[in-house]
């Protein structure tokens, strides 16, 4: 019947090969023909969620003839489970925590927080290190109590054993007087300033003797790039004085009057809100840059990536409509740990006046410390094209232009700018628009970072590094040259030898032009699946890490985890999130001592069933959900009754 599927092509010795040629090659020792015993079985990974049914946490769900409290979810993944929603009543009163009476407890509309400690505590579940399914290596491991001798979290902590006095609920602090004494006793000895500071408070060596100003034990890194409360609300309010005019300003402008002759609309919008600075340039030259990376790119995620060598980090890609609008979780993004040297910052947008004003902030705020402005121009999620931001960027010259010049006009870093070879494969555009943006002749352009693949292949197939070599070589010897980073399907440093090097070893195209593509390693799903790949590079060798290292890792980002987002109870759900993100990546990793041919390639399928050399390797081999969560398990204590997880990105990167 014509309306019957066409029957599947008969097995053929031909289709084995050309399938089979696209498997990672693993020793046959450690290949089986059916799932390995240690691991879950398959019918215990989570099922899908149906669609009616909604676990995130900005939601209400359901119930018949409650139709008025549905609130629908927005955005995509809105299938995916999430976490249940913790209620005001569940948390702890800050003041209270810090042994403070509660400012709002007699106000009209009261405080909405918990200040029955006692209650807290009897109703209090028991540490992430205790219990037998607990995570042992989690105790007194709290990481404020550790970093600076006092934790906010107070009764909430999910580790607070260690600082909190368990018959009464009160948290505990750790201090040192001007005689380096070490005493362990309640926050009321420390004012709200004190405790609210996140570095050490100094002492006062001129005070009074008689009462020695008590000092925090130890000093807690600072995290940079925190916007002011200040500036928040303004942007809340829309009362922030942008210096950049809207674009629907301008038109009104147009309309109302005639501008001076030689005015135009775009000198309007690239006033600079402050006085120019003398702008630091960065050398990418030689150097590992790890991309921004949605999602799983987070704060915990590239101290790993320092640790393993990376020099150059940046930050997840940031909508600018959302953070000119003051969302906490978007500017959340923005976010540098002290040990990021050299950081960047990456933002999306379709418009020139955001870009703009977006500068206008991050110049005017004083704590803000970005070395670079990364321009997205290759996202190729619909939601961020559908808006004329991302991939769709690069088909939009005039709003291009005026972004760059608006934002240069500003800032006083380098910006730099990451771009697909365009919209489709067959009619690539890079090699067009690299030559374009140089003849703008604006300056402050770092670099531009080529990703070898079009929008519409998304990460599919493998990156064109030919057609990086020829865009690299595509700009007039007669202008200010433009440094062009490649980027694509780097695995391994024998990748970085054979991709980068030795396109960059190539002087000069045929018609005589420079070649402007720099020896940078820059790292995208690479730096996901095999987080040492900067050792590897820089040491020009493949590591065959241990099982135990791996974990070793795991655990450094978990403690990195809880620093960053908490250690309560919703601190611990986002940690395990981000951490199941990753372990969906990290699984892809075949270890070199089992590979037949090394070293593995980023397009290649590892086999169905694999057997590692310990049943924790054999763990981390598995692509069950349920196997990820068991090593969440491991480094987090049980999960909740009903977790459920389901990744957000599924590769579709294999050939």
């Amino acid at each position: 019947m014509s309306g019957d599927n066409p029957p599947p092509e008969p097995a053929t010795a031909d289709n084995d090969a050309a399938r089979n040629k696209f498997i990672v090659q693993v020793k046959s020792d450690y290949v089986l023909s059916e799932r390995p015993t240690c691991l879950a079985p398959p019918q215990e990974a989570p099922p899908p969620v149906a669609a009616e049914v909604s676990h995130d946490a900005t939601s209400t769900t359901t119930t018949e003839g409650n139709d008025k409290s549905k609130k629908k979810n927005r955005g995509q993944n809105t299938k995916r489970p999430r976490d249940t929603k913790i209620e005001f009543g569940d948390k702890a009163c800050l003041a209270i925590v810090r042994g403070e009476p509660c400012p709002y407890l007699n106000t009209d509309k009261g405080c909405r927080y918990n200040h029955d400690l006692k209650e807290m505590l009897a109703n209090r579940p028991p540490d992430l290190n205790e219990g037998t399914d607990g995570a042992e290596w989690l105790k007194n491991e709290c990481p404020f109590w550790k970093s600076r001798g006092y934790c906010n979290f107070g009764i909430m902590c999910r580790l607070g054993s260690c600082h909190l006095n368990m018959s009464t609920g009160q948290n505990l602090c750790r201090v040192i007087d001007v005689n380096g004494n070490e005493t362990i006793c309640l926050p009321s000895s420390l004012t709200t300033d004190e405790l609210a500071a996140t570095d050490s408070v100094k002492v006062n060596e001129e005070a009074e003797p008689s009462k020695p100003k008590p000092q925090k034990l130890n000093e807690q890194c600072e995290i940079k790039n925190i916007l002011s409360k200040e500036t928040q609300i303004k942007l809340r309010k829309n009362q922030y004085p942008f210096v950049c005019k809207r674009h629907f300003e301008l038109k009104k402008d147009k309309k109302s009057s005639t501008p001076p002759q030689g005015d135009t609309s775009m000198s309007t919008n690239n006033v600079p809100a402050l006085p120019p600075k003398e702008r630091k340039l960065i050398d990418f030259r030689d150097k590992i840059y790890v991309a921004p990376l949605t999602t799983v790119g987070n704060l915990p995620f590239r101290r790993i990536m320092k640790h393993y060598g990376a020099d150059i980090t940046c930050g997840e890609m940031a909508l600018a409509d959302q953070l000119l609008l003051g969302k906490p979780s978007e500017w959340a993004l923005l976010k540098r740990h002290p040990c990021e040297d050299i950081f960047g910052v990456q933002i999306a947008s379709g418009h020139a006046d955001q870009f703009t004003r977006l500068a206008e902030i991050l110049s005017n705020e004083e704590n803000m410390e970005i070395d670079f402005v990364d321009m997205n121009l290759g996202c190729p999620i619909d939601l961020v094209c559908n808006k004329g931001a991302g991939a769709a960027l690069m088909l939009r010259e005039k709003k291009l232009q005026g972004s760059l010049e608006g934002m240069l006009n500003v800032l006083n870093c380098p910006v730099t700018i990451k771009m697909r070879t365009g919209w489709s494969e067959g009619s690539p555009i890079a090699h067009e628009l690299v030559p374009r943006i140089q003849s703008w002749n604006i300056d402050g352009i770092a670099a531009i970072m080529i990703h070898g693949r079009s929008r519409l292949q998304r990460y599919s197939r493998l990156a064109n590094w030919d057609y990086i070599s020829q865009v690299a070589c595509s700009q007039s010897s007669g202008l200010q040259q433009i440094p062009l980073i490649g980027n694509g399907d780097i695995f391994s440093y024998t990748d970085y030898e054979d991709k980068i090097l030795k396109h960059v070893n190539n002087n000069e195209a045929d018609d005589g032009n420079k070649n402007n593509l720099l020896p940078t390693a820059m790292l995208g799903r690479g730096a996901l699946i095999k987080p040492w790949l900067p050792t590897e590079i820089k040491e020009r060798r493949h590591w065959d890490i241990s099982a135990s290292e791996r974990l070793d890792m795991l655990k450094d980002y978990v403690r990195f985890g809880l620093e960053h987002w908490g250690s309560d109870q919703q601190g611990v759900n986002q940690t395990r999130r981000f951490l199941l993100e990753w372990l969906s990546f990290l699984h892809r990793y075949v270890p070199v001592g089992m590979l037949e041919v090394i070293p593995q390639q980023m397009n290649h399928r590892p086999p169905s069933h694999m057997c590692g050399r310990s049943d924790l390797e054999t763990l981390m081999l598995s692509k069950n959900c349920a196997d990820w969560i068991k090593i969440s398990a491991m480094l987090l204590g049980p999960v909740p009754d009903g977790f459920q997880f389901e990744p957000k990105h599924k590769a579709n990167s294999y050939q």
